[in-house]
């Protein structure tokens, strides 16, 4: 009887493995079709491997030779600042490699206490947060702070993460055209009815380089009752005169509620970011905040990096004022060469292709002349709007912004883009 019972459960066994390896198949052609298409449409996006520090010169693995970097957020060029690195390995050898836990359990140490207090203090907050990266301060914000008898009004071009951040909130969403003070005015007549209303935009927007007009953003939203949150991930640490961000650099430090920004570009170029406000806010989120709540504590080495990168910016604003000039500089000799440039002295310097294969290729034809740039297309841009994203830094030097010049006018006219 035993052996009729092996038998029945055998021949039944076969058909759910069956079943499994069709649906395993099926699974398998559905992808190999849409990465298809992403082939065929020439968005693919592939990695290049660096097998060096960050930093303006750097190698990359199967290109001899030294490499000239402008596709980093390392806008200070701290991420391999002797100082910031001599500062994570005394965290390491003191506070160890990680906590093994979220924060609420044991996994604070005065390393982040002392990193939020310096946080606060450098946007001139009453309190910070800290959390494993910007992304994740975004997505525990929104759905933390407002419910659904509030509103929140969105730039239509802000980053992925604030987008998802508010998709998982109950509050009323209205999204205003991009940069359109008329139609934000238009939403927040007609958000009048909500209880609390928060205007959300990027202080500067990562693909184009565009700086949010925030004086005119608090100014409506005084006029109607609104509170202001700003992500400041494309800022924080080399915009405004002290490199406070473009709450600093358009004088409305005193009237944004909420910013959020990253450890992760400027300030050492890690991990890491964190949301500065009023105290009461930064207590409900480490209350509530999902992403705070249910993730490991930043490591002790990517606390004590960033702290020394706030150090050396709280001390001297020496390096923002070297990373303005080159910029002006890059901008100024790209748009006389005959390329079209968006933004505004912003170090993200978007050069307009349109074509998204045309990006690709004339971004592999720099990396054949030493310089790593990276093109951008469709879905991270808009569609017919492909560029190439160049990305200045402090320690670029003068030479190096010629020589990156003098590159894309070799490879745009090769391939068409100049006359």
């Amino acid at each position: 009887m035993w052996a009729c019972r092996l038998l029945h459960a055998g021949l039944s066994a076969a058909p759910r493995g069956r079943r499994a390896q069709s649906a395993l198949t099926q699974l398998r052609g559905v992808l190999e079709e849409e990465l298809e298409a992403i082939r065929g449409a020439g968005t693919w996006k592939s990695e290049r491997v660096i097998t060096s520090r960050q930093g303006p010169r750097i190698h990359v693995d199967g290109v001899s030779g030294g490499i000239l970097n402008f596709c980093a957020n390392n806008y200070l060029g701290l991420s391999s600042h002797p100082e910031v690195i001599q500062a994570g390995l005394q965290a390491l050898e003191e506070f160890g490699a990680g906590l093994s836990s979220t924060r609420f359990i044991c996994g604070t140490q005065s390393i982040h206490k002392d990193l939020e207090a310096k946080i606060a203090r450098f946007h001139q907050r009453e309190d910070a947060i800290l959390y494993p990266s910007c992304f994740d301060a975004n997505a525990g914000l929104f759905e933390a702070l407002l419910t659904p008898q509030d509103a929140v009004l969105s730039d239509e071009l802000n980053h992925a993460s604030i987008i998802d951040g508010i998709r998982l909130c109950k509050a009323h969403k209205y999204r205003y055209r991009h940069l359109d003070m008329a139609d934000l005015e238009a939403k927040l007549q007609e958000a009048q009815k909500h209880r609390l209303r928060l205007v959300a935009t990027d202080g500067a927007f990562s693909m184009d380089g565009d700086i949010a007009p925030l004086q005119e953003i608090c100014h409506l939203a005084s006029r109607y009752g609104a509170l202001v949150f700003v992500d400041e991930c494309h800022a924080t640490g080399f915009l405004g005169a002290t490199g406070r961000g473009t709450d600093e650099l358009l004088g409305v430090t005193d009237q944004v509620t909420i910013i959020n920004s990253t450890l992760g570009k400027a300030l050492g170029g890690a991990s890491g970011g964190y949301t500065t406000g009023p105290e009461p806010l930064v207590s409900l989120l480490r209350q509530r905040a999902r992403p705070y709540l249910f993730s490991n504590s930043l490591p002790p080495a990517v606390a004590g990096c960033a702290s020394k990168a706030l150090d050396l910016l709280m001390e001297s604003n020496a390096i923002v004022q070297s990373m303005a000039a080159k910029t002006q500089r890059f901008r100024r000799k790209m748009k006389a060469a005959g390329f079209t440039i968006l933004g505004a002295n912003h170090p993200i310097c978007p050069v307009m292709l349109g074509d998204a294969r045309l990006a690709s290729c004339m971004a592999d034809d720099m990396l054949k002349r030493g310089i790593f740039v990276i093109g951008f297309s469709y879905p991270v841009v808009p569609k017919n709007k492909a560029r190439i994203r160049v990305q200045i830094s402090a320690v670029h030097s003068e030479e190096d912004i010629d020589r990156c010049v003098e590159a894309f006018v070799e490879v745009g006219r090769l391939h068409g883009a100049l006359p």
